[in-house]
This record gives C-alpha cells, sequence and structure tokens, in this order.
C-alpha cells in the first residue's frame, strides 16, 4: 500500500504534532533569529525541530523584561527550548505509535539529538 493511500499528502515538510500543541506566529523568521542573543541562535540551531524564530524573539522579550535581566531572560528561553523540544519528541513518538503501531525509530536505537561540544559536556569523558 502506498504511503499516499495512508495518509492524504501536505503542503508542507512538518509532519508532526507541532500545528496541534503549539501556535506559531507570524513574522520575518530571519530577523527574528538574527535579533536574539548567540547562546539562544546557538540552542535553536541545535533543536531537533524548527524552533520558530519569532516565537523565541516573542518570548525572549517577555522573559527579559519579567526578570529584568538579559542573562536570565537567555537562561529561561534555553530552558524552554528544552522543555519545547522534549514535549514535541513525547508527542511525535505517541503520534508515530497511533499511526503506525510501533516505536518512533529514533527512540527504538537510543539515538540523542546531536549538539555541538557534545564530547566536551559528557561528565563521563576521562580527563587527561
Amino acid at each position: 500500500m502506498a504511503i499516499a493511500a495512508i495518509r492524504p499528502p501536505v503542503p508542507h515538510n512538518d509532519v508532526t504534532e507541532r500545528a496541534r500543541i503549539w501556535r506559531r506566529f507570524a513574522g520575518d523568521e530571519w530577523d527574528a533569529f538574527d535579533r536574539l542573543p548567540a547562546s539562544i541562535r546557538r540552542r535553536m540551531h541545535e533543536h531537533a525541530y524548527d524552533a520558530w524564530a519569532v516565537n523565541a524573539l516573542i518570548l525572549w522579550r517577555l522573559f527579559r523584561r519579567q526578570l529584568a535581566s538579559s542573562a536570565r531572560g537567555e537562561r529561561r528561553l534555553s530552558n524552554h527550548l528544552d522543555d519545547c523540544e522534549r514535549i514535541e519528541r513525547e508527542a511525535f513518538a505517541a503520534a508515530y505509535a497511533r499511526d503506525w503501531g510501533g516505536t518512533l525509530p529514533h527512540l527504538a536505537a537510543g539515538a540523542s539529538v546531536l549538539r555541538y561540544d557534545a564530547e566536551a559536556r559528557r561528565t563521563d569523558r576521562p580527563t587527561d
């Protein structure tokens, strides 16, 4: 049976559960990305899914105002992105199990999200 017979074609390549769980704000994604702090841009680049720069910029500005500190706002947004990524992976895995009756291959393989400097952050790596 062809995949098209199982799932209708979509006009974009994001076929995850994201539209069901998040609201995407309109705006210039590249401009929003450029306005974010470097640490947040890097974290978004490492995100398992597209982290939506306009949404991130709105949140960073909100967190910066709430905490009266750019640094604390960055930390809160970074933690928020971690939470969102976890929620997205869980939703995607649940949808995959529902649609295909199995474990998402990435989870079954024990694969992790690739991050820059992952080796440097590992605590079990012996030091020289």
